[in-house]
């Protein structure tokens, strides 16, 4: 028997690797993804472009404007004389925000009164548009600090120096860390979530394609003459890909660590046993594909089909939980969902199965209930 499936096995891999097409599948897809996700795809706001609107022309809008030419995050990119010129500078893109300074701010800050500052943000894109106007705001929160501080030094020199005096403030300091990613870069929440796309999308196409090139070729009809039985050829067809599938999550892992210096803090084992329950789902779908596929066009347009939702709704982009609870509860049945977090949870967290068992058990739930699924389908097409 075993014979028989290495034969299989083997005629699969030459076959695979011989073909242009095929080898470009095998290497492409996780280098361009890597470096468009890792370079290009960057949810950062990094030099935010500002119009500065100054109508006070005082010394407390000197200062503040001071504290954004400081700031890293903000690059003032023009100065605006009116409202509608600053106007003019986000209805034409060229710049993220306006920073307005109305015209009574030093005054109202030399009498003692609450001054306002207008941040005004393109909403266009959502995220960036909250992103600056947060980052605008610290700015500004610091610049606050900053001046009450220096109120409270003007007073203590102002009283008599043979009584001093001490002044206690209450004060509440926030201290903010972000864990697992200190930095709040976007590519580490990225490239992690790259391997179940590569995975799935590999194996899927590659496991789909192969089997179906053999209908459409006339060759299914001369392996099912052969002593080769049903579960023979099966196994025979997705092992190769299997294989594949594990080679590539050690490629994109030791990519991400070396090009994007993300490092795997879990269990390399854990992250080669999940990735293997995820394959299993994969190949199962891909034989899925197989028996409702006569030629190799329509496998891929098959693959595309039931790749670009699971992909949608596997939380890489858009947090689930911010979608309709009907789609919330589609996702349940989605294998890159629980991939998903368990590849961010090995990579940025470094938790271990005592924390990812939930979604290691639903992932191997799923695995072994599509594969069940395609192959009692498959070979009821062979028969």
């Amino acid at each position: 028997m075993w014979q028989r499936i290495l034969e299989i096995v083997r005629k699969e891999l030459k076959q695979t690797l011989r073909e242009p097409r095929m080898r470009a599948m095998l290497f492409a897809p996780p280098i361009i993804q890597m470096l468009i996700f890792g370079f290009a795809v960057n949810l950062d706001v990094e030099n935010a472009k500002v119009v500065w609107a100054d109508m006070d022309q005082g010394w407390a809008a000197r200062e503040l404007r001071a504290a954004f030419d400081g700031s890293p995050q903000f690059t003032v990119v023009a100065n605006a004389q009116t409202e509608a010129e600053a106007q003019n500078y986000l209805d034409r893109s060229e710049a993220d925000a306006i920073i307005r300074v109305p015209p009574a701010f030093t005054k109202d800050l030399d009498r003692g009164r609450a001054a306002e500052v207008q941040i005004l943000v393109d909403g266009t894109n959502s995220n960036t548009a909250s992103l600056v106007a947060s980052q605008a705001a610290q700015v500004v929160n610091r610049f606050t600090q900053d001046r009450l501080r220096t109120l409270q030094r003007q007073k203590l020199v102002g009283r008599a120096v043979d009584r001093p005096i001490a002044i206690r403030l209450p004060r509440v300091v926030p201290e903010t860390h972000a864990w697992f990613n200190p930095d709040l870069r976007s590519r580490r929440y990225f490239v992690p979530g790259i391997i179940v796309n590569i995975i799935m999308l590999v194996t899927l196409t590659l496991t789909s394609m192969a089997i179906v090139r053999e209908k459409e070729i006339g060759t299914m009809e001369q392996l099912m003459v052969t002593p080769i039985r049903p579960y023979e050829l099966i196994l025979g067809k997705t092992l190769p890909f299997a294989a594949i599938g594990l080679v590539q999550v050690a490629f994109v892992t030791v990519l991400a660590m070396v090009i994007f210096g993300i490092p795997l803090r879990g269990s390399p084992l854990l992250l080669g046993f999940t990735s293997l329950l995820f394959i299993i789902c994969s190949l199962g779908l891909g034989l899925f594909i197989s028996t409702i596929s006569n030629t190799q066009q329509q496998a891929m347009m098959s693959t595309l089909f039931i790749f670009q939702p699971l992909f949608m709704l596997s939380g890489f982009s858009f947090p689930i939980a911010n979608m309709p609870t009907v789609i919330q509860w589609s996702t349940y049945i989605n294998p890159m969902r629980y991939f998903m977090e368990i590849t961010r949870g090995l990579f940025l967290k470094g938790v271990g199965l005592e924390v990812l068992w939930p979604q290691t058990l639903a992932l191997a739930v799923l695995g072994f209930a599509i594969l069940g699924f395609s192959v009692l389908r498959f070979h009821k097409r062979l028969d």
